[in-house]
């Protein structure tokens, strides 16, 4: 059954999670202002995915069912696939700036591949439970928070050597009937209103931290869970003129003596697949921050025009706007870039899955990580001062100011003042408020930090294939200072020991790469 964005709040109210916003008792999750924004981000995908023009991209085939699920529901099965989620991410994220649900689809594939391989290994039959959970999610049309990093504690400690051992999620309990867990997950995107909790390993773990490896999934409202988060956004901001609409919250959620029925349970101490799980979950989950953050820069791309235009200024013919607005489209678009190609070169997993490719994922996650602040330098630059200027939104009513003010501060006569303002805390929102600073954040450690990503990169880059090219051509002599000279000798012999071979000899060259 597929959900509208007002079935989706409504499906909220059968839940009364404990959840805590600035201080206070939530009681009603639906209802809570502070977290309005957030629900409107989250509610756009179901409405997204009932609208035809969208459907395409919104919405896909469970293979095992035949069902038609969201997409942020669905596991991916091919390269389209991979890049239908990319463009849907990125269309969801124009309109939402965060549209937060599709971390959803990261976690569930992640954990079918491994769940897939923990079972090849061990002999388990958790692929089995986790696909009849998959089946109960698309079904029931739910969105689920990825309750992966830990609070961590001493980052010099593993897990086991902690002196609270609540900083990481843990199994405390083994029953017949399923397992205890307590411990903490913190930054989980949306806590406070998705529908269930799914657990995962933040690390790889040793043999001595097999009680952290654990992989279960958990309603928001199960007994002995604690949420504490921020508000979603700047609710009830006059000058929030975006993210008074749509934001993102962000949670902590605490664990005490959670019991997790074994039909829940995807992972129980099988410590040596944890890191897989991890790396699986950040590759899906970083090519997501991809279309994320191209939506986002699409709407400071806009907003940057607009801002000029009410500025009198035409970017098309003043060349310095030109150059920094060019600069900006060739961020946005660069990172994105990396996105389709670990799309177009996903890679099929044993599970039936197909994971983005792993370098590309990575390399677009690092440049819109380390280039979300030049988003905005250059957004500041083309939109001028009066985006941090501007009197504050109350003066808009005052009538000993606000008549002057919409005179002296109008830019074209054909474009009214309060559209020039208007764009002006628009672009302010998103760039030069707390909710901008939130984006940067996010965008520089959502889904790892850039040594996490520099790390998969070496890890996964063919660097040997590089290294055998050049000694390659060394050993041929090509690049020899002096035509003929043998240079290098990593094979047994010399370089023509008996006189070269004649062209139709020689083996066939060496398959291209893609990197």
């Amino acid at each position: 059954m597929l959900m509208s964005g007002a079935d989706y709040r409504e499906s909220l109210r059968a839940a009364k999670p404990i959840v805590y916003v600035n201080g206070e008792r939530i009681d009603s999750v639906p209802d809570a202002p502070a977290l309005a924004p957030g629900l409107a981000a989250i509610a756009l995908t179901y409405d997204f995915a009932l609208e035809t023009k969208y459907r395409p991209l919104m919405l896909a085939t469970e293979q095992s069912t035949g069902r038609e699920v969201n997409r942020f529901n669905h596991i991916n099965r091919s390269t389209r696939d991979l890049l239908n989620k990319l463009e849907a991410v990125r269309l969801v994220c124009q309109y939402t700036g965060c549209a937060q649900r599709y971390l959803t689809q990261d976690g569930l594939n992640a954990a079918f591949q491994a769940t897939y391989r923990i079972d090849a290994d061990k002999g388990t039959n958790y692929h089995e439970r986790f696909v009849e959970y998959l089946h109960r999610v698309q079904e029931q049309d739910l969105v689920l928070g990825i309750a992966m990093t830990d609070a961590k504690g001493d980052r010099s400690k593993r897990p086991h050597e902690q002196k609270n051992p609540d900083t990481f999620v843990h199994i405390k309990q083994r029953r017949p009937d399923g397992i205890v867990i307590s411990g903490t997950k913190a930054i989980i995107t949306a806590a406070p209103y998705v529908h269930e909790l799914l657990v995962m390993p933040s690390r790889n773990m040793t043999e001595e931290d097999a009680d952290f490896a654990v992989c279960c999934a958990v309603p928001l409202d199960v007994k002995g869970l604690t949420i504490v988060a921020r508000p979603a956004g700047r609710p009830g901001e006059a000058a929030a003129r975006f993210s008074a609409k749509y934001g993102q919250s962000t949670g902590v959620a605490l664990f005490e003596d959670v019991f997790v029925p074994w039909d829940r349970v995807f992972l129980n101490r099988e410590w040596d697949h944890s890191q897989f799980l991890t790396q699986s979950y950040a590759t899906h989950h970083r090519q997501t921050c991809i279309g994320a953050r191209a939506g986002f820069g699409d709407l400071l791309i806009g907003a940057g025009v607009l801002m000029s235009e009410a500025n009198g200024l035409e970017i098309a013919s003043v060349s310095h706007l030109r150059e920094r607005m060019v600069e900006l489209i060739k961020i946005v678009e660069g990172f994105y870039a990396c996105g389709v190609a670990s799309s177009v070169y996903g890679i099929a997993d044993p599970s039936g899955a197909y994971e983005p490719e792993r370098v590309f994922a990575n390399i677009g996650k690092l440049l819109l990580a380390t280039q979300i602040y030049d988003m905005h330098r250059i957004a500041h630059d083309v939109s001028g001062g009066l985006i941090v200027a501007l009197p504050g939104p109350d003066e808009d009513h005052n009538p000993a100011t606000a008549g002057k003010l919409a005179e002296v501060l109008r830019g074209r006569d054909d474009i009214p003042y309060e559209r020039r303002i208007d764009v002006a805390r628009f672009i302010e929102d998103l760039t030069a408020s707390n909710t901008s600073g939130w984006y940067s954040t996010i965008s520089l450690h959502g889904g790892g930090s850039p040594a996490a990503m520099g790390l998969e990169i070496f890890r996964n880059y063919p660097i040997q294939d590089k290294v055998e090219l050049v000694e390659k051509l060394l050993d041929r002599g090509v690049l020899s200072a002096e035509k003929g000279a043998v240079v290098g000798e990593k094979q047994p012999g010399k370089c023509c020991p008996t006189g070269c071979a004649a062209p139709e000899e020689l083996p066939e060259p060496p398959r291209r790469t893609r990197h």
